[in-house]
């Protein structure tokens, strides 16, 4: 990979209850109480996390992870959750009964986190299973012909991909009945972190069939993103927050399937953007799918930024340029795109901060609900980008066209303390803005 991609930020999530998310559904539904966790932030490079191909190849990911027991004899392993992903995957030791002999044979993927030979629940998913005909992952499961194995396959964030057998197994803690999924069960992994956390395992939570989300049942989780280190909070089931007034947008599902449509992924209804206080003129066309399915928002806890389509990325930069030219001098170099897709670049004299409290706040606004964007969270400095004396700082809101992708995407970056609720059984997303160490105290009082 190269040195250039950027890094992944991680919220590393440590249980305030001895129990895994992969049993919190069903533990929670049983005690009638929602289960708390706690955040902290920490940042692995981008290439550690496989990714579906409509992910972004350079974008950062923030994601929950979890430390759970798979298998019999239980064997702890560190999970990542993803909002954006769908199969959840572990890191195999070689030698994984049934597999092909390639595989058997090939070097043990450097932290693989967990053994499948040791646990005595393991089981491969045959060919003929309905799990190994699942339409929602973005590249469909094959067949091993040899052994008549499932097999799976995931894109990374360097452009490689890692082949792994489709498996299931039983994810448990404590006293919690355990839960039996399917993850993939996967062989490599590209890890260029210095101690492979990101690497172990990661946990899928859109609503795709083979999702945790829907393994699990879970029907409710919301979670708050700091901009602390260790601030964050992920809250699995529902409670009554009183203190946090939820504004609600419905997820947006078309009435019949459309070919550029992710049908799996969190979207809502994105009808307008604000700049200063200042409507911006896009066209409601533009900020709604077009017959294709093309131009779906999706709310992804695993981007950074925020992407916008070309004509709406326009209007933006033209708008945000004037109204902060007399507080910070453009770059006013066409040659240069910050990850190849952030040109509303700024000089910012090195050593110094940029005016962030004087910026025009960027509010995004869905039908029922808005997310403001404002101060720090405006600008991101170019990691090792000079123009002589000064520091690169661009806006952090990329071109979809320049990637190219085919969606406007929520990123986690503007998600940062702002209560963000998935509700599944009413087919809704809230939003409420709230310091997150505010919401983490007074949960914990709570619950």
């Amino acid at each position: 990979m190269s040195p250039m991609l950027p890094c992944l930020l991680l919220l590393l999530l440590s249980l305030a209850v001895p129990r895994p998310p992969a049993v919190a559904a069903e533990a929670a539904r049983s005690a009638g109480k929602p289960l708390l966790f706690s955040l902290r932030a920490r940042q692995v490079p981008a290439g550690a996390l496989p990714r579906p191909p409509s992910k972004l190849r350079f974008h950062h990911n923030v994601s929950l992870t979890v430390s759970l027991a798979v298998g019999t004899p239980p064997q702890n392993v560190t999970m990542v959750l993803d909002t954006g992903s769908e199969l959840s995957w572990l890191l195999c030791a070689r030698g994984r009964p049934g597999s092909p002999s390639a595989a058997a044979a090939a070097p043990a993927p450097k932290n693989a986190s967990f053994r499948p030979r040791a646990s005595a629940t393991f089981a491969a998913v045959p060919c003929g299973s309905a799990q190994c005909r699942s339409r929602d992952l973005p590249a469909p499961p094959s067949c091993d012909g040899a052994s008549r194995q499932c097999r799976v396959s995931l894109s990374y964030a360097d452009g490689s991909t890692s082949d792994g057998a489709l498996a299931t197994d039983v994810f448990a803690f404590g006293d919690a009945r355990p839960l039996r999924a399917a993850f993939g069960c996967m062989a490599t992994a590209y890890d260029s972190s210095p101690d492979g956390v990101a690497t172990a395992g990661l946990l899928g939570m859109n609503r795709g069939a083979l999702s945790f989300v829907s393994q699990a049942s879970t029907r409710r989780f919301s979670y708050c993103i700091s901009d602390r280190d260790d601030a964050g909070v992920l809250l699995l089931g529902h409670s009554e927050l009183p203190f946090l007034p939820l504004n609600y947008t419905p997820l947006y599902q078309p009435a019949l399937p459309l070919p550029y449509f992710d049908r799996v992924a969190y979207s809502v209804q994105l009808i307008g953007i604000r700049v200063g206080g200042k409507p911006l003129p896009i066209p409601a066309s533009v900020l709604a799918p077009d017959h294709t399915g093309a131009g779906q928002t999706m709310v992804d806890s695993g981007t950074q930024f925020t992407f916008l389509l070309g004509d709406a990325y326009s209007a933006l930069k033209a708008e945000f340029q004037k109204q902060t030219r007399p507080l910070l001098p453009a770059l006013n170099d066409p040659n240069f795109a910050f990850q190849e897709a952030f040109d509303t670049c700024f000089r910012v004299p090195a050593g110094r901060p940029p005016p962030s409290a004087r910026l025009p706040a960027v509010t995004l606004l869905f039908k029922g609900a808005e997310m403001s964007v404002a101060g720090e969270r405006l600008l991101y400095k170019v990691p090792g980008e000079r123009r002589g004396g000064d520091g690169v700082w661009c806006l952090t809101f990329g071109n979809a066209d320049m990637v190219p992708i085919t969606a406007y995407v929520i990123g986690h970056h503007h998600q940062m303390n702002v209560w963000v609720e998935y509700d599944l059984e009413r087919g809704r997303v809230g939003l409420a803005p709230v310091k997150c160490d505010v919401a983490s105290e007074r949960l914990g009082l709570m619950l």
